[in-house]
């Protein structure tokens, strides 16, 4: 065996995971690191491509052959299969396994196939006899879920529901080999906890709707999930045994592509197709040219339980990330590990999941380096202020002027002055008419009356004498986790944003008498709250590509004794 970890064989390492795991890793001077694949060229290409601080060579390696003589002839500390996809892996597919702990080589894998996890235990003896760690499962689906479940568990009595799912950026490249894992098992059922019972869902079929939001950042829009088979259905039980349901889900967008893929899975179902697998190309395809929307991508996981007082909680854990740095999070727990290695901080020798050898805390100082945002939410306590109850945790770090004016109980008056623009043209005119803005003028004294009713804000506010009122809520459905703000029959469904020192409002979706109306189509609004010289200041602009300037009114509150 051996006792250290510096040269590393990434089997696949030109592939999705492989690619990102090698990048995540080239700031490390002390490794050597070994692309290795079917094919010499992309291995060489990939390493002209990429910039390493140690040393990076290719090499080629061929599972389908003996492969304790191309393991012994590279000579690795430690041997990642980041290839996959598992579930299609044959008659024997711990090959790979086998050989490395035959030489005494450390292996851990990216595995997201249950199956292939679950069976991982029975080389336990071995790998410890051998003195080296196996671990399998080394991704976002087992890793990551358990390590937040873990921190969402914290002070619960019994931990009973789990449920989450990963959302990639439409522009993301999920990988063929992805694909080919999803297109084996759509359709075809899946046992999975439910209720305190085991019982059968059908992959890619079962589905729900989540809204992906950390807490004062602009959130994911609503997507539909649909159930996925991963090791967590069956090993986030086992470390939770009063766990009565679990449920885990993949909300890829667009939607029309899911749905297809919905479709095609109750083709499996219904027994019209034996498999999904022979069209798996096609549909990798497909989802490359579907691309269009924001290229962000996410995660969540949430967590029911009780606490110490037999009191229901639900927490939720809420993951987005930016444009590319999304596809790098399912091999972040893998380099955490080896980062550990390096640090003299091995795993123990044996043969298992590697739900247990990855903390929260570890993935966000890798989370810290890439534009990746995490938050938490907690259920709302009875009464609790609507601006609260949207922001969670990120309301404490608004400006202490802004909690006062936001933290309604009952109703609260505020006055101060402002400062009113019109818009010159009829359109505009007619506009600001219509929800009954102000008038223009500088030094305008205002009074703004804020009433609580079931659970709804009414805003009452009067610029000198000219008054217009809205309602304020929480929003619901495909608009949870955003506020909803109507002026008569017109509804504007706003994010609540914490900027550094400043709150803003960032429109996501609106509507006429209930029907949804086309985002491209909505007033332009640029809306602010920030405090300055101890005071709550508002900045609201209102604009439409048709009108132009509809109003903008800017200035100061405070509540009034």
């Amino acid at each position: 065996m051996t006792a250290r970890v510096q040269k590393i064989l990434i089997l696949g390492g030109y592939g999705t995971f492989g690619c990102r795991l090698a990048q995540l890793l080239a700031d490390e001077s002390q490794l050597t690191l070994v692309i290795a694949g079917r094919s010499l060229a992309k291995a060489q290409r990939l390493c002209a491509e990429l910039r390493s601080l140690g040393t990076i060579v290719p090499a080629e390696l061929d599972r389908a052959r003996d492969l304790e003589p191309q393991l012994r002839a590279i000579a690795p500390d430690l041997v990642v299969d980041a290839s996959g996809p598992f579930q299609a892996y044959g008659e024997n597919p711990y090959r790979v396994v086998e050989a490395a702990i035959a030489l005494g080589i450390h292996y851990l894998d990216l595995s997201d196939g249950a199956d292939f996890v679950r069976g991982i235990a029975r080389f336990d003896q071995a790998a410890r006899a051998r003195g080296v760690f196996v671990l399998s499962g080394v991704s976002s689906c087992p890793v990551l879920t358990a390590a937040v479940v873990r921190r969402l568990s914290a002070g619960l009595a019994r931990v009973e529901g789990i449920a989450g799912g990963i959302a990639p950026s439409p522009y993301a490249d999920i990988g063929l080999n992805v694909v080919r894992a999803i297109a084996s098992y759509a359709g075809k059922p899946v046992t999975l906890l439910c209720a305190g019972r085991n019982t059968t869902a059908h992959a890619i079929i079962d589905s729900r709707s989540f809204t992906v939001a950390p807490p004062g950042r602009l959130p994911l829009r609503a997507r539909r999930f649909s159930l996925v088979e991963v090791p967590d259905l069956e090993l986030l039980p086992e470390l939770w045994p009063s766990l009565r349901t679990v449920w885990m889900g993949v909300g890829t967008v667009p939607e029309i592509w899911l749905r297809g893929l919905n479709t095609l899975a109750w083709l499996v179902r219904l027994r019209l197709l034996p498999s999904l697998l022979p069209l798996a190309t096609l549909i990798h395809k497909t989802r490359t040219r579907l691309s269009w929307g924001e290229h962000r991508g996410g995660m969540f996981v949430t967590v029911e339980g009780t606490l110490a007082n037999g009191a229901p909680v639900e927490r939720s854990w809420h993951m987005i990330a930016e444009a590319d740095d999304g596809p790098f999070v399912p091999s972040m727990a893998a380099e955490v590990i080896i980062r550990h290695c390096l640090a003299g901080r091995m795993p123990k020798p044996g043969a298992r999941a590697g739900v247990n050898d990855v903390e929260l805390a570890d993935y966000e100082a890798t989370f810290a380096r890439r534009r990746i945002v995490t938050g938490t939410r907690q259920t709302s306590q009875p009464g609790e202020p609507l601006y609260r109850r949207i922001l969670g945790d990120a309301y404490a770090s608004l400006p202490q002027p802004l909690q006062v004016m936001h933290d309604l109980k009952r109703a609260l008056t505020a006055t101060g002055v402002a400062s009113v623009e019109r818009g010159k043209g009829l359109l505009a005119r007619l506009a600001a008419a219509i929800v009954g803005f102000p008038p223009a003028g500088d030094d305008v004294a205002v009074e703004v009356a804020f009433r609580l009713n079931d659970g709804r804000e009414l805003w009452q506010r009067n610029f000198a004498g000219r008054q217009f009122e809205s309602t304020q809520e929480e929003g619901q459905g495909r608009s949870a986790r955003l506020l909803c703000e109507r002026f008569g029959a017109l509804k504007f469904v706003m994010a609540l944003v914490v900027d550094g020192e400043r709150m803003r409002l960032v429109m996501r979706r609106w509507s006429l008498f209930g029907a949804p109306l086309p985002l491209a189509l909505a007033p332009r609004i640029d809306a602010c709250e920030f405090a300055e010289a101890g005071r709550f200041r508002f900045h609201v602009g209102i604009s439409h590509p048709l009108t132009g300037l509809i109003v903008r009114y800017r200035g100061w509150l405070v509540p009034r004794a």
